[in-house]
């Protein structure tokens, strides 16, 4: 009698899983994901081959009597198995199933030892006897491709043989998890139908809203054209939300794609344009995704599920591989995600395939993160049929020039984009001293003299809190302090008030780091800001008139300032060079072509081509090489919990807790500020650890600039 072969133990049904069903569900949910009809087999043996160590007598036998975790080790063998067949691609995704894509050395390294064991053609027998398939199915034509689109491949197969091996594990120990999964399918037309009545309501009056509907009307005449790249160059303030969604829906009906994922630079952004989406077309359809506190894979293999309502439980689990109609996430996420080698991160990757990607505000990504971002990009493209949109007020020169490995089409979705930032210039633009640098005093005496509003930004906090606490001295109107230095519950309360303050037309000055410009809305008649790269400078000034409705133009002053600190090297380096190119020429700030020809001297003159050798490391297939370098934001920093009154009803309900909930942790996360590493250890006496792991900040907390220390120059 056959051996009954299984795949994992009992559920709580009683019931062992077969390996046999569990390697052709798998095969043929990965069948079913690729659309492309010539890489079905390799996706389909990829999951067919992807247990096959676990016919070892020595895997059954562990299943069944029980043994070390990782004593058996069986992904290395399904990897032997399809070299063998020369499906190298399948090799790599098989072999880190489990543990994560392997540096192709280690995988050569395991695949020798696979071959010299004696039982291998054993395992093989085993395999083939009881899968009932000819051996002639395994042998696939061989997949033909550029360097990096194989490598791109690799991720792509790996991701959905990842999600399939969980989804169909999950079906035989949780099948009511299973149940939870079933969001909605996607449906352009009915999501067009509520996007158009929401713009229905829309005032028509005035000239900008008949431009942003003429803005929206060309971009939507353009959506029949193929997947591939476009990129929308719009002013602050003209609808590039509206404008880019109506695109990518109507793209998305004419090319039969499956989601829409909007990708912003800053978790600050994210609850606003997800709850005005949800908003528009329905809480079901919007999934935000975000880094959240404590959230990476190893603490989170202790935390406890704690989800009572079936639609948030639903949206959880969809974070793990959004299969999702719209999902809203940040750069963080996204990009590495897409340059991990690690399975959970991964297993979100395949559903990037056939889908729209809106990216707002682009521009943000570190220079030295360009050349391998795009080249990715590109692969994701070609490989996966995405289109991209780059959504922004200032775009980068990323098309491809004879210096500059970029893009090589990008096709734009706005009709005369030099008229509409003619027609909506909002701001003058002035220099402070000719640029000469001044004192914190000197600014505050320029400041404070002012008869209107003013917001005032500056790179770091030092000098943000030198100038508000100076300020205090100096000005008679309510004054307000914003930085990173206050956790975000505080800073989203300040921020309300400033705009209660603008609206009610209260005199207000406002000191704040650059966190300003990342999605806060404000309006303020006055502006100033510390010299920075172009693409501060104009997401400042987008701060200034907003609206236009001041029946003047609001002024914007720029100035240098007195033992400035900037937050690196490389963003004074970009400073200096911008204030070089519009120093006694500010007029070319509003030249739509201006920020072409700063990002295309920015690339040739300041970006290393790839310093830290990521698109060689993908050509050469190391995955965990990739993997560690690849960073959009320095990790090396840690979340202290603010206890304090407005804190301490939630630190109640946790602090008895033996496990926190992804809740907890999300809800810690608006009472939390991140410090650098130096900070953590200047101050550890200020600083304690809860039994769940998490630290808590016991120093002293101020209610207009948060974090109070004299070392407060290393919080981020």
């Amino acid at each position: 009698m056959m051996m009954k072969y299984i795949a994992h133990t009992e559920n709580n049904k009683g019931e062992k899983h077969s390996l046999k069903e569990h390697l052709l569900n798998v095969a043929h949910i990965m069948k079913n994901v690729v659309t492309n009809d010539g890489w079905k087999n390799i996706f389909f043996v990829t999951g067919l081959l992807h247990d096959f160590g676990k016919y070892q007598l020595d895997f059954q036998r562990y299943l069944l009597e029980g043994g070390r975790r990782g004593s058996v080790p069986h992904a290395s063998w399904g990897a032997a198995m399809a070299k063998k067949y020369k499906l190298y691609e399948a090799a790599f995704a098989i072999d880190g199933h489990h543990k994560g894509l392997p540096n192709i050395a280690d995988l050569q390294c395991e695949i020798k030892e696979i071959e010299a064991n004696d039982g291998f053609s054993e395992v093989t027998k085993y395999f083939f006897d009881d899968i009932k398939i000819n051996e002639n199915e395994l042998n696939i034509s061989l997949l033909r491709f550029q360097e990096t689109e194989r490598e791109l491949f690799i991720r792509y197969l790996f991701s959905a043989l990842t999600d399939a091996d969980w989804l169909d594990t999950e079906q035989h120990f949780s099948p009511e998890k299973t149940e939870h999964r079933k969001a909605p399918v996607f449906n352009a037309e009915e999501l067009i139908r509520k996007l158009e009545l929401e713009i229905q309501n829309k005032s028509k009056e005035g000239y900008i809203n008949i431009l942003r509907n003429k803005v929206r009307e060309y971009a939507i005449s353009q959506a029949n054209g193929p997947t591939g790249f476009y990129s929308m160059t719009l002013p602050t303030g003209m609808g590039k939300t509206l404008a880019s969604v109506s695109w990518a829906l109507h793209h998305a009906k004419n090319n039969n794609l499956n989601r829409i994922i909007i990708v912003l630079p800053f978790i600050s952004i994210i609850d606003q344009t997800a709850s005005e989406l949800k908003r528009i077309f329905g809480e079901e359809w919007v999934l935000e995704h975000h880094s959240g506190y404590n959230e990476d894979e190893d603490n989170n293999r202790q935390i406890a599920e704690e989800i009572t309502d079936a639609q948030s439980y639903q949206k959880r689990l969809a974070t793990e591989n959004w299969d999702y109609p719209i999902i809203v996430t940040t750069s963080v996420q996204f990009f590495e995600s897409l340059f991990s080698n690690k399975p959970s991160k991964c297993r979100k990757v395949y559903n990037i395939a056939n889908a729209v990607v809106i990216f707002d505000e682009v521009q943000t990504l570190p220079k030295e993160l360009v050349i391998p971002t795009l080249t990715m990009l590109k692969d994701v493209q070609k490989i996966m049929n995405t289109s991209f949109l780059f959504c922004t007020a200032t775009q980068p020169a990323f098309e491809k020039t004879e210096k500059f490995n970029g893009i090589e089409n990008i096709k734009p979705l706005v009709e005369n984009p030099e008229q509409i930032f003619n027609a909506t210039k909002r701001v003058n633009y002035y220099a402070v001293n000719n640029y000469n640098p001044v004192s914190i005093s000197e600014l505050v005496e320029r400041v404070a003299e002012k008869d209107t509003s003013v917001l005032c930004i500056f790179n770091a906090k030092a000098q943000t809190l030198s100038f508000f606490k100076e300020l205090k001295n100096a000005a008679t109107c309510r004054l307000f302090h914003l930085s990173t230095g206050m956790y975000p519950a505080h800073r989203k309360r300040v921020i309300e008030t400033i705009r209660e303050c603008l609206k009610n037309k209260e005199k207000i000055i406002v000191a704040s780091t650059q966190l300003i410009e990342a999605g806060v809305d404000f309006d303020f008649p006055c502006v100033f800001r510390e010299i920075a790269p172009l693409e501060s400078i104009i997401q400042s000034a987008g701060r200034c008139n907003r609206e236009g409705k001041m029946g003047k133009p609001g002024e914007v002053y720029i100035f240098s300032l007195q033992d400035g600190i900037f937050p690196d090297k490389q963003y004074r380096s970009l400073a200096e060079f911008a204030l070089s190119l519009y120093k006694e020429k500010e007029e070319s700030l509003f030249e739509h072509n201006f920020f072409t020809e700063y990002y295309r001297k920015v690339f040739n003159l300041f970006i290393p081509e790839d310093k830290h050798q990521i698109v060689n490391n993908r050509k050469g297939l190391n995955f965990i090489n990739v993997a560690d370098v690849y960073r959009l934001i320095d990790d090396n920093t840690k979340p202290l919990f603010i206890l304090n009154d407005e804190s301490r009803p939630l630190y109640e309900s946790i602090r008895h807790k033996p496990l926190l909930s992804r809740e907890d942790f999300r809800a810690m996360q608006q009472y939390s500020v991140q410090v650098y590493d130096n900070f953590f250890k200047k101050n550890i006496d200020k600083i304690g650890q809860e039994p769940q792991g998490y630290w808590i900040w016991y120093g002293d907390y101020d209610e207009e600039f948060g974090i109070s220390t004299d070392n407060s120059l290393f919080i981020v």
